[in-house]
Formats: C-alpha cells, structure tokens, sequence
C-alpha cells in the first residue's frame, strides 16, 4: 500500500517531500494536491513510469498527460517557442490554472503519448505540489483517479481509486477548488481555448486580446 503523509504537520510534510521525490526518481507514482484537484504524477523524461501513469488511469497513449513545473524556466525548456502570446499569459496566469499546449521542445528526449509533437505544460498554484516539483522537475501529471470516474478532491479519494500503483500519497487537505485548468492551444496562430476552466475567456482575451473558442 503506498504511503500517505498529512502535509499539514511539518514533519510528515518534509518525509513526504523527501519520499515522493525519491519515488518519482525511481520511476514510481506520487499523488499530489494541485490548485485544482489531485494529480497522479511521474518523471516526465521515464517513458516507463509515463506508461504506468496511464495505466494506472486506464488510459491510453491517445490521451497524453500534461507536465506540471515548478518553475518558468522549466517549462520554456520543455517547448519550441512559446509564440507571440505565451509569455504574457505565464506573467499573468502562472503559477495558476491555466495550461498552454505549444509545440514540444524537439531536442528533448521522452515519449508522453500520441502528442502529435505537442505539450501542454502548466505551473500549479500549490505550495507542495511546487516543493515536489522544483525537486523532481517536470512531471508528466493527470488528474488522480480511474478513466471515467470523479477526480479526486481528497488523497483518500485519490487512494480509493488508485491503490497501490502509487508508491507515495501527498495529503494537501481538500481541494479549495474542483473546477479544472483552463486549456488554451498556442499552437495556431489564433489562441484556441481547449477546454473552459478556473481561467474564464474574458480574463484570456483581457491579457492577448481574441481568443477563439468553438461556441
């Protein structure tokens, strides 16, 4: 059974830091509290702990995760370029829900799924989901329960769900706010919104000016 740690005692959350990084780097899951809901999350670079991560959802290559960072400099690593819009939604938007897909650094070397040469990469508004991350680096992260079931607002719920495929539980409390990331596509040249979420269209279009949706 993986291990859960209260991240609102100091001492279990410094073990639990600790455990989850050296998990992560072993190539084993972690689950962790965002500034949406939990994330089940491994090294974005380990092809092998990527393929864990979508069984354990029972999700298939067609539906890569997204990589959560911990810092700016991170994600502008991970991506070709971040077009005439990117950085003026990360000043704006991050850390926040906001994810941005562009195109994928093409020197990097790891396989997420079928990504048609894309990435989406946000950077969470959560204390300990930043501590883990500025330890482990990018993490291919997805929301924390089976395919088709609720996204978890709990670690408990995370751990009903997913068991013992994941070695270490990261207990942030409930979730403040359920509603998921807001997608925006930057690969066009128009911005396309992918999915609604915590960021609405008119704080998006306040910031780049049009931003396309399908209504």
């Amino acid at each position: 059974m993986g291990r859960r740690f209260d991240c609102s005692d100091l001492d279990q959350r410094a073990e639990g830091l600790i455990e989850a990084a050296t998990a992560v780097r072993r190539g084993e899951l972690v689950v962790l509290p965002t500034d949406t809901v939990y994330g089940i999350g491994a090294d974005a670079f380990m092809p092998p702990a990527v393929t864990a991560l979508l069984d354990a959802k029972g999700r298939g290559r067609e539906m890569p995760p997204p990589v959560l960072v911990g810092t700016v400099r991170a994600a502008t690593a991970l991506v070709d370029d971040l077009g005439p819009y990117g950085q003026d939604l990360i000043d704006a938007f991050w850390p926040g829900p906001l994810t941005l897909v562009c195109r994928a650094n093409r020197a990097l070397s790891w396989d997420l799924g079928d990504t048609k040469g894309t990435v989406a990469v946000r950077m969470p508004l959560h204390p300990v989901a930043l501590d883990l991350l500025k330890e482990t680096g990018p993490m291919a992260v997805s929301s924390a329960n089976r395919s088709g079931a609720p996204a978890a607002t709990t670690a408990e719920e995370a751990q009903e769900q997913l068991g013992d495929s994941v070695a270490v539980y990261l207990d942030g409390g409930k979730t403040t706010d359920n509603t998921p990331s807001t997608i925006l596509d930057l690969t066009t040249a128009v911005p396309r919104m992918l999915r609604r979420g915590a960021i609405p269209v008119e704080k998006l279009r306040g910031i780049i000016g049009y931003v396309a949706t399908d209504d």
